[in-house]
């Protein structure tokens, strides 16, 4: 999790042209206690127990930050933005997040961008995806060297996601968990692609 300002000044690397109408919302994580650091009160999507992989999630955080995104999607429907013009985008926790909440929406959305993350409540998704967004354009990517979460994590996640029939556009890049620019520059192409008008 963290603050929404932190990614702005991402915005103009995205290279998207000055005519493609794109508003971005950058929402804020919570404030809450992370065993992972020591029970430390910061910004997060939900609580994070240790850095092992599935074995111990924080279904009840996850869902109710599922819940905040669905009002946020809510919110910019009522501002008159159809779902389908609307992605779903994070990284880290906010990217599981997107996949989270994007995944199991009931209206179809113009795509799903996940960067530096993993599926969460995987075993969840077959049960709870919604038709809907089944075809949903789906980027991942995620550094070589992330050390926060693992190559190999994210890597099980799209193939999670493949073999329930979702087509992945998945990126490698030589970097820790972080973003770069030729990643910012994939994702440029990637949007303008999935909201041409």
């Amino acid at each position: 999790g963290a603050d929404g300002h932190d990614f702005e000044p991402v915005v103009p690397e995205l290279g998207l042209p000055p005519e493609l109408p794109v508003r971005f919302v950058f929402p804020h994580a919570p404030r809450q206690p992370v065993t992972l650091n020591g029970g430390m009160v910061m910004r997060a999507w939900y609580d994070v127990y240790g850095l092992d992989g599935p074995r111990r999630e924080d279904e009840a955080g996850i869902r109710a930050a599922q819940t905040r995104v669905e009002a946020l999607l809510a919110r910019e429907k009522a501002r008159g933005v159809p779902a389908a013009r609307l992605v779903l985008a994070g990284f880290s926790q906010g990217g599981a997040i997107a996949l989270q909440a994007g995944l199991r929406h009931p209206e179809r959305l113009a795509g799903v961008l996940a960067l530096s993350c993993y599926l969460p409540l995987a075993d969840t998704l077959a049960a709870e995806a919604h038709p809907a967004n089944h075809d949903v354009p789906l980027f991942m990517a995620h550094g070589a060297w992330d050390q926060m979460i693992p190559l190999a994590r994210a890597a099980r996640s799209r193939d999670v996601l493949t073999g329930l029939g979702y087509r992945v556009e998945w990126r490698e890049y030589p970097m820790p968990h972080a973003v770069c620019a030729e990643e910012l520059g994939d994702v440029g192409a990637w949007l303008r692609a999935v909201l041409r008008p």
